[in-house]
């Protein structure tokens, strides 16, 4: 007969709560008070009182000083994770001095908010081409309970999260966009990329508690190896761009000059004689050097 396996139990979720903890400088006077009883109620004996007294003393400043034991500073924008005997029992976040059961055990955990910046790092873009890239995230702890047991270093593990996810944003991307001024690149959309990698690392880094804030690239630059060649790519683009603006304005000046030669009677032109003013026009509107005047002194046709 085949034994069936039994289900294992699915690993608890740790989740931040209040632990119960009391005002510190009360039980600091308390526990000075109860050593100072045990201390002279020890040496009483020493006036000829019962020897008794010498183990009550000792048993007092014991408690006494077993209450300071449970004595812990929290300091602002801080918190202490508090386990008692390696079970979670909650988080302190009220700052000053508190006090917690002396049998647990108490460690500090910041919540304050950190940068994280990458190194650069070389990848390889949506088109393929080698880009160097890094980025800064801006990031605090959110939910101390998780921060503590369910990573083992939360600080290592957003750093490796956040460089997992500013080279998949990368390679999603390219580096510049030569085809339509709608679609989204590294260059010419940082602010709304930028916007997707803080989504990514927060959901990448959820599982340690942890929340970011924002995120930027604070570096976004072509391979050295082809860096020279995408530079006169994005060259040829700017001058072909305003060769285009060029034209259509020409044309659209070559137009109204001949509209209001028209409308005002300045001059008669046929067909062919129109031809030729339209491209005289447009040489010199388009051309990239001055003009040299030509004077003609015979007719339009020789």
């Amino acid at each position: 007969m085949a034994e069936t396996s039994q289900p294992t139990a699915p690993a608890p979720e740790y989740r931040e709560h209040t632990a119960k903890s009391h005002d510190g400088i009360l039980f600091a006077l308390i526990s000075l008070v109860l050593v100072l009883v045990g201390a002279g109620t020890a040496l009483l004996p020493i006036l000829g009182l019962p020897p008794l007294l010498i183990a009550v003393g000792i048993v007092v400043g014991l408690v006494g000083l077993g209450l300071a034991f449970g004595l812990t500073m929290v300091a602002p924008n801080e918190a202490q994770v508090v386990q008692l005997f390696g079970r979670y029992v909650g988080s302190v976040r009220t700052d000053g001095l508190r006090w917690v059961n002396p049998f647990t055990l108490r460690k500090g955990v910041s919540t304050r908010i950190r940068n994280h910046e990458t190194s650069v790092m070389k990848v390889n873009d949506a088109s393929g081409s080698p880009i160097e890239i890094a980025a800064v995230i801006v990031w605090q702890v959110e939910d101390t309970a998780r921060a503590s047991f369910e990573v083992d270093d939360f600080v290592e593990f957003v750093s490796i999260q956040t460089e997992a996810a500013v080279r998949h944003i990368a390679g999603y991307y390219p580096y510049d966009s030569y085809d339509t001024d709608t679609s989204r690149s590294l260059r010419g959309s940082a602010d709304l990329i930028t916007e997707e990698l803080s989504r990514e690392v927060g959901e990448r880094v959820q599982a340690a508690g942890v929340k970011v804030v924002e995120s930027r690239f604070t570096h976004l630059a072509y391979a050295s190896e082809i860096a020279q060649a995408m530079l006169q790519r994005q060259q040829a683009s700017a001058l072909i761009a305003a060769r285009q603006e060029i034209v259509e304005g020409a044309v659209g000046m070559v137009d109204r000059a001949l509209t209001r030669l028209s409308a005002e009677n300045v001059v008669e032109l046929d067909e062919e004689r129109k031809a030729t003013m339209v491209s005289n026009l447009l040489v010199v509107l388009c051309s990239d050097r001055p003009a040299s005047p030509v004077v003609n002194t015979g007719t339009l046709y020789q």
